[in-house]
């Protein structure tokens, strides 16, 4: 056998395990090999999707953070109500409280009183007798006062107070707070729906992988078939025949049976390995194998226009969406951060009982309860540039997130070309690469029944069975990359936009 033909069975060769072995490449980080894990059922790919859906611990993930941001908008509006606490106690003083009033002494001046015209006041003295007073001095007198302890309440309180507060203005504060707390659910749901769309796309991606590690093991089962098929005709006719076809020809053929059974030992532990890894993205336990229902990637031509792709991609896609949901926070954040500027009015109020069993000194009944009604206003007037700095950084913020947002629209805009043209690329490439494989199917043919009549030699049977092979399997393999770039696209996009776009 010449040295060109050697070289030529070794290019086939390695180009069919490279294809085969792509079945196993997508898996291998999802699970160990394990060779002997039972096929436990088979489903279709929208029940493998919504098994997913069903277990998959990310989305609960999702989900608690979309009620995390929830409950933080409805927090923001709890500052639009007014805030009412009741307090209440009881105390126990060592003693009762008391009032010292201290001494005190003052002084009366000398004085005469005179009584009015007509008024007199009479008055008897000793051996004189009553005579008539219309006037009689006072002399100068001194009165003191000695301390007092006075009792203000008994030693044993008990207080309550309701106390309400409702804020008036505020400077746009709750209103900033609000539309942060929306921003976040807004971004919390585009993170849930971006979770979504990539169990999707991983699910579909694996569940065709399987797909295809079946058609590579049947691939390889039938090439294995056919080639041990050539190699007893091969030693039938170096035995039997009229010697065109010798020994060597029999020992080539047998090291490349040998070779391919090895392939298709590895093929077997593929497909294992990918009904596996299909178990596992649906949320199953190492235990489980899921089997794809279907027999066949299915091809479906793509004929969306790629300018309308792209310029519909803005409203659906999930990264972009949760770029705009973070801006519209940050304008909050700006806004409550600027409402530092402003004064803040607020009206309270408060109710109080005081029950204490002295009625006397502080503890009266008109002491022990009662209510009060205010307004008060608090004023910024320095914070040593606190609140200028705050908003300083705020709009930092907000414009670097804007920056950001037109590297994505580039980002985005970039991608969804690079899938569209490569989609194209395995357009072309599906219908070179079926041609392809229904001319070697009808050469291997050919040359088949041309060998079995010693018409052709050896070399080139196993040349057209290698090269059917090699055809079907990268067939296969284009069918596997179509699919799968449409549902990469998916996730770019979402789905949404390419439901829209097939609708018209």
């Amino acid at each position: 056998m010449s040295t060109k033909y050697l070289q030529l069975i070794n290019t086939v060769t390695i180009g069919i395990m490279i294809i085969c072995f792509f079945a196993s490449y997508s898996f291998s980080e999802a699970l160990q090999e394990n060779k002997n894990t039972p096929i436990l059922k088979q489903a279709s790919l929208d029940e493998c999707i919504q098994t997913a859906l069903k277990n998959n611990h990310h989305r609960a993930v999702s989900g608690f953070a979309i009620e995390m941001a929830e409950a933080q908008h409805r927090q923001a509006l709890s500052g639009y109500w007014p805030q009412v606490s009741l307090k209440g106690g009881f105390q126990r003083m060592d003693e009762s409280a008391n009032f010292l009033f201290p001494s005190t002494s003052f002084s009366i001046p000398a004085q005469n009183i005179t009584f009015p015209e007509g008024v007199s006041i009479p008055v008897t003295l000793p051996g004189v007798g009553t005579i008539p007073l219309n006037s009689f001095p006072i002399p100068p007198q001194r009165i003191d006062t000695p301390a007092q302890d006075i009792k203000l309440m008994d030693e044993k309180s008990f207080l309550a107070n309701l106390n309400a507060v409702w804020l008036l203005y505020d400077g746009g504060m709750r209103k900033g707070y609000r539309e942060q707390a929306q921003g976040l659910i807004a971004m919390m749901k585009e993170e849930s729906r971006r979770t979504d769309l990539e169990i999707v796309d991983t699910v579909k991606r694996y569940y065709f992988g399987s797909v295809l590690a079946i058609q590579l093991h049947q691939l390889g089962k039938d090439t294995l078939e056919r080639m041990e098929t050539t190699l007893n005709l091969t030693e039938t006719m170096y035995k039997e025949g009229s010697g065109t076809v010798k020994k060597t020809d029999w020992l080539d053929n047998k090291v490349m049976v040998e070779s391919i059974r090895s392939m298709v030992a590895l093929l077997e532990k593929n497909e294992l390995m990918a009904q596996a890894a299909l178990a596992n993205s649906m949320g199953l336990t190492w235990e489980a194998s899921v089997k794809p229902l279907d027999s066949e990637i299915p091809y479906t031509r793509f004929v969306n226009k790629l300018e309308e792709l792209v310029s519909s991609a803005y409203q659906y896609n999930p990264d972009w969406s949760k770029v705009e949901a973070a801006l519209r926070s940050l304008e909050g954040a700006v806004k409550t951060d600027e409402s530092g500027h402003y004064p803040k009015l607020a009206l309270t109020g408060e109710l109080h009982k005081w029950w204490n069993s002295y009625d006397a000194g502080m503890a009266t009944e008109l002491n022990k309860e009662g209510w009060t009604v205010g307004i008060g206003m608090e004023i910024p007037i320095f914070s040593g540039f606190l609140i200028q700095n705050k908003i300083a950084e705020s709009r930092a913020r907000l414009a670097k997130v804007k920056k950001e947002q037109i590297l994505l629209k580039d980002g985005i805009g970039l991608q969804i070309k690079d899938i569209f043209f490569s989609l194209n690329a395995a357009e072309k490439s599906y219908q070179a690469t079926q041609e392809a494989m229904k001319s070697a199917v009808e050469n291997r043919d050919l040359n088949t029944r041309a060998y079995q009549n010693e018409l052709v030699d050896t070399e080139k049977v196993i040349r057209a069975q290698l090269m059917e092979s090699l055809m079907s399997a990268q067939h296969y393999k284009v069918r596997y990359d179509h699919i799968s770039l449409q549902s990469k696209l998916h996730l770019i996009v979402g789905t949404e936009i390419i439901k829209k776009l097939e609708k018209q």
